[in-house]
């Protein structure tokens, strides 16, 4: 068990989510935003707000870590400057900062957008090339890289996890493929904090579906053990969510209605 795990983003869907689920990972959580955490800190929970933009801050928040789970930045498709003062600068950041503490293991939410275009049923490993599907997804081809090269060139250890759709239940069609179980991602953190060595590898996040589009068998090696399959929820969704048209985007790409977003602008 480390002594402190640090969690950026903590008050977002996933953040919040996961407080009070990590107790055998680590002895204290560190929990931080950019934006005030509502929830008053709980035992054995440290809150610290921080924008991942300010290196001086992150080097702080970072200090006296084991461990990172880099949920924080921009998960939406939004204008450019936003997107790079989270999802850029704030991941050069993040990274300058483990070095500098010590290094330690990070798991980086990296997201299915960086291979939204590829169609649906095409199934995929872990080294295709990228095909995003808006300015987050090549974000988080920045954020890939970033990991690569710090673990090429200074050792520091990342598990990248592609997250699909990380809700309570799948909630449409495409969901069917793409669902990640809150105890999947739970056990998953888990199972990168426990691996004696890990490296940098590309983790598709997604549970046991019987219609999963991506392969994890290069990462047997984590121990990983899903416990959840999508298909249980196909009788719900059949009976209460209508079949999109073949030719729309959340029946036709990967990456969903995330094709469908223009470029904003600020």
């Amino acid at each position: 068990m480390m002594k402190r795990l640090l969690i950026t983003g903590a008050g977002g869907q996933l953040g919040r989510m996961l407080r009070g689920r990590l107790g055998q990972v680590a002895e204290i959580v560190r929990l931080s935003d950019v934006a005030e955490i509502a929830a008053p800190a709980g035992p054995h929970e440290e809150v610290v707000r921080c924008a991942l933009e300010d290196a001086e801050a992150v080097h702080d928040l970072v200090k006296d870590c084991d461990g990172i789970v880099h949920l924080g930045g921009i998960s939406v498709e939004k204008a450019y400057d936003p997107i790079e003062d989270a999802n850029l600068r704030g991941v050069y950041n993040l990274y300058e900062a483990a070095r500098a503490n010590g290094k330690p293991r990070i798991l980086f939410a990296s997201t299915n957008h960086t291979i939204g275009y590829y169609p649906q049923g095409t199934q995929l490993t872990a080294d295709v090339p990228f095909l995003p599907d808006g300015l987050y997804g090549v974000s988080k081809i920045f954020g890939e890289a970033m990991a690569s090269l710090y673990h090429s060139k200074f050792g520091q250890e990342t598990a990248i996890v592609r997250i699909g759709s990380c809700t309570e239940k799948p909630m449409d069609w495409r969901m069917l493929s793409t669902w990640l179980s809150h105890d999947d991602f739970v056990s998953l953190i888990e199972a990168v904090f426990r691996v004696r060595k890990l490296g940098c590898p590309v983790i598709w996040g997604v549970s046991a579906n019987d219609d999963a589009w991506w392969d994890n068998s290069h990462v047997d090696f984590l121990g990983w053990q899903r416990r959840d399959n999508a298909a249980r929820f196909r009788e719900e969704i059949e009976r209460t969510v209508p079949r999109p048209n073949s030719e729309a985007a959340i029946a036709k790409y990967q990456g969903g209605v995330f094709i469908d977003e223009p470029i904003h602008k600020a």
